[in-house]
């Protein structure tokens, strides 16, 4: 997973733990801008998110913080 979306998923999932406490859901859409201004950065989370991890569809912010703390 790159660098930038590794960030933007923490930085994501701190803020709304923050907000809504740990019982937060998210989707992979929530690390992302309402218009499609980076395909790819979206495609590789979509893949990390449904492929690799078979999610579904929203799952709680500290499973998903911690799931990508513990990448490589």
């Amino acid at each position: 997973m790159q660098k930038i979306l590794k960030d933007k998923i923490i930085e994501v999932c701190d803020k709304k733990i923050k907000e809504k406490g740990t019982n937060v859901g998210l989707s992979f859409y929530a690390f992302f801008a309402n218009k499609n201004d980076n395909p790819e950065l979206l495609m590789e989370a979509a893949t990390w998110w449904i492929m690799e991890h078979k999610l579904d569809h929203f799952e709680k912010a500290v499973k998903i913080k911690s799931l990508v703390n513990n990448l490589k």
